[in-house]
This record gives structure tokens, sequence and C-alpha cells, in this order.
């Protein structure tokens, strides 16, 4: 409440701050108004609230390229991709799923058609890329063979690749055209197959959305 009151004193030069926050009061929209507009490390760190300072900083460059180069280039769009990353990786605390892959196995429609490709081929990135032909594809798109000699899990130990295969993602599947819609649930149909986690990926966008400035 104190640093409200200062806030209400300093800033709005109110004559009887109460140190409250109404959510339809000038203090909230005095407060919305002054959020820098520029897109930084410390907003990032704001919508990524599960990961800490050192994993933030580690992907922000990255993730500001990556945005830049797949022409994620509006409010709309990058918190719609970032509230797509922050769910698909903790926040920034995963790059690899956790599970062991198996139940990929067998599965024609991600292009797992060798034995062991569900292991080899899971979730990894920013995005969890998942599967032999994504893995196909992309390292297609940037000149490696991704499916040999352990090349797989370059897409989750190396940071640059890490944030490239979830904007090489997004924008292979066109994935601007639905953001600039505000079309969550189909985003997450797109990146998950169905709608896990939509609650999750809904409150990262509401942040995404307040710190990115979109009215």
């Amino acid at each position: 409440m104190n640093g409200i009151i200062d806030y209400q004193t300093r800033i709005q030069r109110m004559s009887s701050p109460d140190g409250k926050i109404s959510p339809n009061g000038n203090t909230i929209k005095s407060l919305y108004d002054n959020i820098p507009s520029r897109f930084d490390l410390y907003s990032l760190r704001a919508i990524m609230v599960g990961g800490s300072w050192e994993t933030v900083n580690t992907f922000f460059k990255h993730v500001v390229t990556t945005m830049e180069t797949r022409s994620i280039n509006t409010p709309l769009r990058r918190a719609h991709f970032l509230a797509q990353l922050g769910h698909e990786s903790g926040s920034f605390r995963y790059t690899e799923e956790i599970a062991s892959g198996a139940a990929y196995e067998g599965r024609k429609d991600l292009g797992n058609t060798e034995k062991g490709d569900g292991q080899r081929f899971k979730g990894r990135g920013l995005i969890q890329l998942t599967g032999r032909a994504n893995y196909t594809a992309y390292g297609n798109a940037i000149s490696q063979n991704l499916t040999v000699d352990g090349n797989w899990t370059k897409v989750s130990t190396d940071p640059v690749l890490a944030a490239d295969a979830a904007g090489w993602f997004w924008e292979t599947h066109n994935l601007n055209t639905v953001a600039d819609t505000d079309d969550i649930k189909k985003i997450t149909r797109v990146v998950n197959g169905g709608s896990n986690g939509l609650a999750d990926r809904q409150d990262y966008l509401k942040r995404a959305k307040w710190f990115l400035v979109y009215p």
C-alpha cells in the first residue's frame, strides 16, 4: 500500500492518496498508461513469472531475434507467441519435454516411422518441437541434419535453436495470421494438437497483453 500511496502522490499528484487500486479507477489507468511500450528484458521477466532472471536473460536476445526474423512484430502477435512459449517451456525453465517421449512411438502423423523415434524426437525447444517430420523440416530450414548423431538434442541445449525452432514452427503454420484474430484456442490446437493447458496459456496471454501495452 505504501508504494501505491507514493505513486499516487508523486506521479498522479493526488491531494488525498488512498493506496487503493480499483479495476476501473484512475490509478490503474495511470499505471497502465505509464508502462513502457517497448519490449525489454523486464517486461519479458514479468510475463514469464515462473522463470528466474538468469533463465529469462539467457533467452531474451534470442527470442527478440526470432520475433524480428519471423514477422512477430505487433503487440498482439508477440503476446500470443510469448503466451505459447511461456506455457510450453514453463517460463523458459524447460527446453525438453519431461516425459520420455514413448507416447509418440509409432506416431506416423509426426513422421515417427523408425523404432525409437518417439523418445528421439520428443518435444524440445521453447515451443516443444515434436516428431521426426518436424525435426527433419526444421533441420532442412537451417541446413543441419537434426535426425542423426544425437543432433536432435541441439534443439534443447542450444538457446539459439530453442528459440528459433519455436519461431520456425510459428511461421510455417501461419500463426501470425491467427494471432491477428486473437484466437488463442486455434493457436493452441495447432501448437498442442488439442486444448491442453488452455487456462494457463490464457493467463500468460493476459500478462503479455498487459506488459506489451495492448489495449
